[in-house]
């Protein structure tokens, strides 16, 4: 019986840590003197994950083709405090990103389907995104190997 008080005591402690490091409510700056380099990172879910490690501690190298797009998301960041540096980088052929954006919910009726296979019949936010990837670069996450996470609103998946 005493086992399984501390093993229910050890498991409620890990939940705790888990659920206190996705949704901010205690930041210790669990990725400090850690660097983190995120493509694709000036816009929508590249960027609330650069946003969500820096806000964690750690320096954040935020890239994308275009310049522009590099400026506006480093002086954002920058402008909230946090420590954030950027460069332009290409990462892959630019037809197959733009075939890829171009499909990412082109009409209502494809949203609607994908909204019907999801448990919580919404898309999802990119923050929401954000806090899994934090998490899995925390040391909270360090005992972790070799696992799929999949961030999908409860959408069967198969991979």
């Amino acid at each position: 019986m005493q086992k399984a008080g501390l093993l229910l005591g050890g498991c409620a402690r890990v939940w705790k840590s888990v659920r206190m490091a996705s949704s901010g409510v205690t930041r210790r700056n669990p990725l400090e003197n850690k660097v983190a380099l995120v493509t694709a990172s000036t816009d929508g879910i590249g960027f609330a994950i650069a946003r969500r490690l820096a806000q964690d501690g750690a320096h954040v190298v935020i890239s994308s083709r275009k310049q522009q797009n590099v400026d506006k998301a480093v002086n954002i960041l920058q402008g909230e405090g946090l420590s954030v540096t950027g460069t332009v980088c290409h990462v892959g052929k630019a037809e197959d990103r733009e075939r890829l954006v171009a499909m990412l919910w082109k009409d209502k009726a494809t949203e609607d389907s994908m909204k019907e296979s999801m448990h919580i019949r919404r898309l999802g936010e990119p923050e929401e995104c954000a806090g899994i990837v934090a998490f899995m670069c925390s040391e909270d996450a360090s005992y972790i190997t070799g696992e799929t996470v999949v961030v999908g609103g409860g959408t069967p998946s198969r991979l």
